[in-house]
């Protein structure tokens, strides 16, 4: 099993409004509400994979019964945290006909010290069953800058594969504990190591100096640049084919589940780099993350591009 950790779950609602301005009236000609979270995005792309999934988190007030709701009208396994106060919203508006994308995204709800220890328990508790434990996303407010090191520890302790993808000191931190795979975007990575990342070369060396400090694999998503993928032995880089864009929201949460999907089957570097690939651009076709059908990555994949760096 795979079990997702999504400590700011959020409702995302998605607006598509054509030719968005600011400083008016806008009305969206469509509008997507799901539960919604980077590592809820990736359970639910897994699970169009066919891998059995459990979804876990800080569930709080309304938004939260919904962020639950979503998950059962989506047969998704969960086991959330029941907390005071009020989930986030994340707010994305898509223009289609300028192809922008602007995001609002909550800061989420305070999380007293009882429910951070309830939480560890509960990665505890799970980590039973759990090949793979994916930390995914940021952190609300009261939650230490050190769990996700202390969730990779563990991980480590019990035998599954730990895989990290958040940002800032989460991420910092999180890399010390030498996670088996860490999946940063370009600007994440350039925050890490503190210097601007602009040709592949660059962020291939940056990539290389985690894995050096023990990370087992690292994954750069480029955006519409495809992704890199770098371990200890080699380094690959891949480019999506050309596709009709729609929205990017939870391309690098595709990229990721898919990701390890061919990992787990046992397949090398270049083809899981190249299914991941595939997913993040079969995602930027549809609307609402994580919703690409699983036909529509398989058929992508033949036509990504992926070129041995070393």
């Amino acid at each position: 099993m795979i079990v997702t950790v999504t400590l700011n779950a959020a409702v995302d609602i998605t607006y598509t409004v054509e030719n968005y301005t600011l400083d008016r009236v806008h009305r969206p000609i469509s509008v997507k509400t799901v539960a919604g979270g980077k590592g809820i995005n990736v359970a639910r792309v897994l699970k169009t994979l066919g891998r059995e999934t459990l979804a876990v988190g800080f569930a709080a007030g309304y938004n939260g019964e919904l962020i639950l709701a979503g998950l059962d009208e989506e047969n998704l396994m969960h086991d959330f945290v029941r907390i005071p106060g009020e989930s986030r919203l994340c707010i994305a508006v898509v223009d289609p006909v300028n192809r922008t994308q602007t995001e609002v995204n909550e800061v989420g709800p305070e999380v007293s010290q009882q429910h951070v220890e309830e939480m560890r328990d509960k990665i505890l508790s799970v980590l039973g069953k759990a090949d793979y434990l994916v930390l995914s996303g940021s952190t609300p407010p009261g939650v230490p800058n050190d769990f996700y090191a202390w969730a990779i520890s563990v991980a480590r302790d019990r035998g599954a594969i730990s895989v990290l993808d958040t940002s800032g000191e989460n991420l910092v931190r999180g890399i010390e504990s030498m996670p088996d795979v860490v999946k940063p975007n370009v600007a994440e990575l350039t925050e890490v190591v503190g210097r601007e990342l602009n040709t592949v070369e660059e962020i291939l060396d940056a990539a290389l100096g985690l894995v050096s400090s023990g990370v087992g694999t690292v994954a750069v998503t480029m955006g519409r640049s495809g992704a890199l993928a770098a371990d200890a032995d080699e380094a690959w880089v891949a480019v999506p084919p050309e596709i009709e864009f729609v929205s990017a929201v939870g391309s690098g949460d595709s990229f990721l589940a898919a990701f390890i999907d061919a990992r787990i089957r046992g397949e090398a570097l270049p083809v899981a780099l190249a299914a991941g690939t595939a997913a993040g651009a079969a995602n930027a076709m549809v609307y609402g993350a994580g919703f690409c059908p699983a036909e529509l990555i398989k058929s992508l994949e033949p036509n990504v591009q992926a070129s041995r760096l070393r």
